[in-house]
């Protein structure tokens, strides 16, 4: 029994301490209650609680502009259009962002398995994931949603 409530005990902790530690080296930080006044509630889940937008549903997912992706919490620059190719998932999907250091991995055991979230560098914002399944150059497929995203068009 005791093994037991160490096992179930232990992970939450340092899940718990992580989060913590991560969420520290964030240039961009704001409450919850900052957050929900600059974003829709849609945004706020996705971006801030780690949510998933239903596939199709996005407004990016077939946007074909040319432009700039970036971050809905914080403005950085995550996705060029020029990177931007059809997955058949349904979420804007991406084989590299504009610059590596822009986005953050990390690994999310949610929902029983290991997929690798990505996260906006400046301000954590949940993006989506990244599977290695995708085209050329990379071989990456970043998923990711559009509400965590605004776009800004180019000419």
């Amino acid at each position: 029994m005791f093994l037991i409530s160490v096992f179930m005990i232990g992970p939450s902790c340092a899940q718990k301490n992580k989060k913590e530690k991560v969420a520290e080296r964030f240039a961009v930080t704001k409450t919850d209650a900052e957050w929900r006044k600059q974003l829709t509630t849609e945004q706020f889940a996705v971006a801030r609680k780690a949510g998933t937008e239903n596939p199709y549903s996005g407004k990016y997912w077939d946007n074909h502009e040319k432009g700039i992706y970036k971050c809905i919490s914080c403005g950085q620059d995550l996705f060029a259009s020029t990177t931007k190719f059809e997955s058949g998932t349904g979420w804007p999907s991406f084989y590299q962002p504009i610059k590596k250091q822009n986005v953050l991995e990390k690994t999310d055991r949610a929902y029983g398995m290991a997929r690798t979230e990505v996260v906006c560098s400046r301000c954590g914002a949940h993006l989506g994931h990244v599977f290695d399944d995708g085209p050329k150059p990379t071989g990456l497929r970043y998923c990711m949603n559009s509400a965590s995203m605004d776009f800004t068009k180019t000419k």
